[in-house]
């Protein structure tokens, strides 16, 4: 089975870090191209018919613009940080409805020494949070079995950067999972070694994690009133 990142790979994020500006990353240019952004399209043709198995209704989109692979490029209008560039390659695996509603999505992360591969919503609405929150206090069995399976937490993390201290308004303290509802992203992630990502088996891992991460993403989606 064949590879798909090289030590290239993570050399180029790595000096991109370093000199993050325009002149360096025109000088450079091609590096991105070879070992960086063709390796993750190819990676996420081969993985169309893993992320089908798991769900017809999710899709790994190749194209150059608009599709999964996110720009190299950051808006940094908002932002204090004016650096042009971000030091790493995401892909997002999204819902076929992720523009007429808000939808769960897979992702992948590429970026020296934090190469990641998760699942779920990440900085949902406050509308959107309220429905998950809800749904899982009126459906905690399902809840447990998604999101609680002994299997399921040894290789994944619930993501706790962002946690309300105090429970969600309407919401009772003795409640099973409240902790749960006191999350701000409902996502759970695993770290992936830099030599899995330049490894031969990396597609192999990634179709094993999707198939892991579906009940979870399946549970959002009926949180939502999703196909999957």
């Amino acid at each position: 089975m064949g590879t798909y990142f090289s030590k290239d790979s993570f050399k180029f994020l790595r000096g991109l870090a370093r000199h993050n500006d325009k002149a360096w990353f025109a000088a450079h240019k091609h590096e991105y191209e070879e070992y960086v952004r063709q390796p993750f399209l190819r990676l996420l043709t081969d993985l169309q018919p893993d992320l089908a198995a798991v769900s017809p209704h999710f899709q790994a989109d190749t194209r150059a613009v608009g599709g999964s692979l996110f720009r190299i490029y950051r808006d940094a209008r908002f932002s204090s940080d004016k650096s042009p560039y971000k030091p790493w390659q995401g892909a997002r695996l999204f819902h076929e409805r992720r523009k007429q509603v808000p939808a769960p999505s897979f992702y992948l992360h590429l970026q020296p020494g934090h190469c990641f591969v998760g699942a779920g919503l990440w900085h949902p609405e406050p509308d959107t949070q309220r429905r998950v929150r809800q749904f899982i206090f009126d459906n905690p069995g399902s809840w447990k079995a998604a999101a609680h399976d002994a299997k399921f937490r040894r290789r994944f993390d619930f993501e706790a950067d962002e946690v309300l201290t105090r429970p969600p308004r309407g919401f009772p303290a003795d409640f099973e999972f409240i902790d749960d509802l006191k999350h701000k992203n409902f996502v759970f992630w695993r770290d992936l070694d830099d030599t899995v990502m330049t490894g031969p088996r990396l597609r192999t891992t990634l179709a094993t994690d999707l198939v892991a991460l579906g009940p979870f993403v399946d549970y959002l989606c009926a949180a939502l009133d999703l196909e999957f």
